[in-house]
């Protein structure tokens, strides 16, 4: 595709985007109209990233032939992602050149055996001047199944997957990711029971998690593997800020238990309510005015149950 096509997308892509930021529709089935006249192919769609544009006005529309006409774009755009090359004519007939070549007559009669053999490997060589749009393409293709439950989780796991808008503009196929993640998972249960149902849940949840899309682009990208993210922790899958938190609330418990069994005195005067037990230590802590008594504070070094004593 030539600057031309793509400097007419972006062209067409910020008229979307001011009208979706005005909440305008005015004018939107004609810029629609334009973009299908346009022939498409996957490198224009993640460099103008036009899948999103047209994504927000099909949300904020109430033109039923708006958003008709926008919904089937981006289902066609969906499609570039099965065909070779992202759609590109050319480059998928410079693919079928060298299988169709035949064997030039001056080599007489060739043993068949050295033919094959530099068929396949120029067959072999060609993929590195292709460039894949199948970012998930170096994974084996799940297989298919006819269960229903696990046709569901697949679903589901799809969906999670296109929550954004990110899915349009790196190109990834989330029926095919969803649908690893989901065997991977069954690989590891061995069956559908209620344990591989949570697993699929949790992942569905954390990918639909609004604050932290950086797992879901991960996925998306190929940078965190179907295989990986069946098997992915509460704690690997939460984002950096979370992640941050529950750092700094562990040092502040462990920080606590440490002052109630080292900085107070050991006693076996008090009663724990819990276990019954008088292995306890206390400190005590002027929390009132100075005329008033201390306040002290037990702590049951059995249990680790811990108690105002008045």
């Amino acid at each position: 595709m030539g600057k031309k096509e793509e400097e007419e997308i972006i062209r067409i892509a910020k008229k979307m985007d001011k009208m979706a930021q005005k909440k305008s529709g005015s004018g939107a089935l004609d810029l629609l109209k334009e973009l299908r006249s346009i022939p498409m192919n996957l490198a224009l769609l993640q460099s103008t990233r036009i899948g999103m544009s047209v994504n927000a006005i099909r949300k904020q529309s109430t033109d039923d032939e708006v958003t008709s006409l926008a919904k089937a774009l981006i289902k066609s755009w969906k499609k570039l992602l099965d065909e070779p090359g992202g759609g590109d004519k050319p480059s998928e007939e410079k693919r079928k050149e060298p299988s169709t070549t035949p064997a030039s007559p001056s080599q007489g009669s060739p043993e068949p055996k050295e033919e094959s053999s530099n068929s396949n490997s120029s067959s072999k060589s060609e993929p590195a001047d292709v460039p894949t749009n199948n970012l998930i393409s170096t994974f084996p293709r799940a297989p298919t199944t006819s269960d229903s439950v696990r046709i569901k989780c697949r679903e589901l796991l799809c969906a999670a997957l296109q929550t954004g808008d990110d899915y349009i503009a790196i190109g990834a196929d989330c029926d095919e990711l969803g649908a690893q993640i989901e065997e991977y998972i069954l690989l590891n249960f061995k069956c559908t029971d209620m344990k591989f149902k949570n697993r699929v849940r949790s992942r569905i949840s954390n990918l639909k998690d609004v604050k932290n899309p950086n797992l879901r682009r991960t996925v998306l990208c190929g940078n965190v593997s179907p295989e990986r993210m069946a098997k992915m922790t509460a704690e690997e899958m939460a984002s950096d800020e979370l992640r941050e938190m529950r750092k700094n609330l562990t040092k502040e418990a462990v920080r606590d238990h440490q002052l109630s069994t080292t900085g107070g005195t050991q006693s076996d005067m008090f009663t724990c309510g819990k276990c019954k037990g008088k292995k306890c230590t206390y400190t005590q802590v002027q929390t009132r005015s100075a005329d008033e008594p201390m306040t002290t504070f037990v702590f049951c070094n059995d249990c680790g149950n811990r108690w105002k004593f008045c």
